[in-house]
């Protein structure tokens, strides 16, 4: 079900722009979302790929009604906060499009309080709501750095900080 917000800013945006049935399809899905992947987005809309999206965009994108960010199989489609604000959807703040290095530096912080964590558990208390392809790559990257120790295999692997490495802060963060 559609919420009512999401259905205000939908009548809003049409009153404007007359959009399409596919763009009134693509902007109500979009709404209901912090953000969405274009692979996840062509899932919903039964399309085959993320390349098959540019006819349910339509003029969204040109005329602000949603936004974008990353490239390729990472864009992420949004609502303008300023668009939500409006239309008194601007509620909750979530971690669903957290910064790269603000995300770094909610791993290093947990892992300096929960040394010896599994993936599972540091992506659980850091935010769930997190895309688990985002978290994974910003461990990895807090590994490869050597600012992250990882010991063991698989589901046995464990994370914590290298020592001399504090987790409140993010040097080079942006």
């Amino acid at each position: 079900m559609v919420q009512p917000g999401v259905i205000k800013l939908l009548v809003e945006a049409d009153k404007r722009h007359q959009l399409t049935q596919r763009e009134r399809i693509t902007f109500t899905l979009i709404a209901q979302t912090e953000s969405v992947s274009a692979a996840k987005l062509a899932e919903e809309l039964e399309l085959t790929d993320a390349s098959a999206l540019r006819p349910w965009l339509g003029r969204l994108l040109t005329w602000g009604l949603i936004e974008q960010s990353g490239r390729t199989n990472a864009t992420r489609y949004f609502v303008p906060p300023a668009l939500l604000r409006e239309a008194g959807l601007d509620a909750l703040t979530t971690l669903t499009r957290v910064q790269p290095h603000r995300l770094r530096a909610l791993i290093l912080e947990d892992l300096e309080r929960f040394p010896d964590s599994s993936k599972s558990d540091i992506w659980r208390r850091v935010g769930p709501e997190i895309p688990e392809r985002t978290f994974r790559r910003a461990l990895e990257d807090l590994v490869a750095s050597g600012r992250v120790e990882a010991s063991g295999e698989t589901r046995a692997r464990r994370f914590r900080l290298k020592p001399g490495v504090s987790g409140h802060s993010d040097e080079g963060g942006q």
